[in-house]
């Protein structure tokens, strides 16, 4: 996920409406730069210790349109200035008032898949590293928004003092293959959806989500991709608190067999101001599946920081592993301290 995102940090760099007699469109245009520091300790490869600098922005350009019915259609495109300009996601969004709102994405990451790690924090999930660490994302959403998607999402209603929100995805073909291809079956594309629900009150937060991913025609015995999550959060002044597990299976054809995937994270926030602090924990377990295959049963803290100027945000982490990579390779431990500053614009 990107940190940019993680932390919440968007500001209008600026605005131009054009209008004529009978209609207007606001466009805007948005951006981020982001820079860290990082010092590593791995014994995994020689690449993953020392020290590490890097920088990362991003534009965002926005236009939205207010119809003559009272709907409002709008547009997104994120930009990567690193090297080559690339665009790296889009959508287009039309908000139906009551009738709830439409979303049009490419390389936006299915519902499901934004609330794949939802703990509080101070600056990053305790799984998003800066360095080339192999650590395994315990997060297994996305496969089924690997390319172009639409999303639905309901009106927020409020009942009895519930705040609740809804919403789906699907994606028609999800970029990845039928795993027959791997027992000498012919590869299809497969279709994935999603499905998110989360209800809130009195500063207490419950989330559900899932997200399938088919196997595609014509593969005997074989299974789908199924991953879920469920979390709870709550907030109570200054502090913050929250709990979450995952759970899903690889896909896998005739005579493949995948492995079962299982995640849990749990994290606390103290936020005064301007100044955040925060702890999390989490651990990923991907299981064996034969006698001869190996599992995989990886560990995670952090202790972050950060401090909000205006603008400008200055953010710290100390990060701590055992038995990250793969299980071949023996696994191996880690640790890691490092200082960022993103500018908003």
């Amino acid at each position: 996920m990107n940190k940019l995102k993680t932390i919440g940090l968007s500001a209008l760099a600026g605005s131009l409406a054009v209008a004529t007699a009978s209609n207007a469109v606001e466009y805007g245009v948005s951006g981020d730069a982001y820079v860290v520091f990082s010092s590593e300790d791995s014994a995994q490869t020689d690449t993953a210790s020392g020290k590490h600098f890097a920088a990362d922005m991003d534009l965002y350009f926005n236009a939205s349109h207010e119809m003559d019915n009272g709907y409002t259609v709008s547009f997104y495109q994120g930009v990567n200035t690193n090297s080559t300009m690339a665009v790296t996601s889009a959508q287009v969004t039309l908000n139906m008032g009551s009738m709830g709102t439409l979303q049009l994405n490419e390389d936006f990451g299915s519902k499901a898949n934004g609330i794949d790690d939802v703990m509080p924090n101070a600056m990053q999930e305790t799984w998003d590293r800066v360095a080339d660490i192999n650590i395994t994302n315990p997060s297994f959403f996305g496969a089924a928004t690997a390319s172009g998607s639409v999303d639905y999402r309901i009106p927020t209603q409020e009942i009895a003092g519930l705040t609740i929100n809804a919403s789906m995805t699907y994606d028609p073909n999800t970029g990845e293959e039928s795993s027959n291809a791997s027992s000498g079956g012919i590869a299809t594309s497969v279709s994935g959806t999603a499905y998110v629900l989360q209800v809130s009150a009195m500063g207490l937060e419950i989330g559900l989500g899932e997200e399938t991913v088919e196997n595609g025609a014509g593969i005997a015995a074989s299974n789908d991709e199924v991953n879920t999550t469920g979390y709870i959060k709550y907030a109570m002044g200054p502090i913050s608190v929250g709990y979450q597990e995952a759970y899903g299976n690889e896909r896998h054809g005739t005579g493949v067999q995948g492995r079962d995937n299982e995640a849990e994270f749990w994290g606390i926030a103290y936020t005064a101001g301007d100044i955040s602090v925060s702890y999390a924990e989490s651990t990923y377990v991907n299981s064996a599946v034969s006698a001869t295959a190996a599992s995989l049963e990886q560990e995670l803290e952090a202790i972050q920081a950060s401090y909000t100027m205006g603008a400008m945000t200055i953010m710290a982490s100390l990060s701590e592993g055992s038995n990250i990579a793969a299980p071949a390779s023996g696994g191996t431990t880690y640790e890691e301290s490092s200082i960022a500053v993103n500018f908003a614009f």
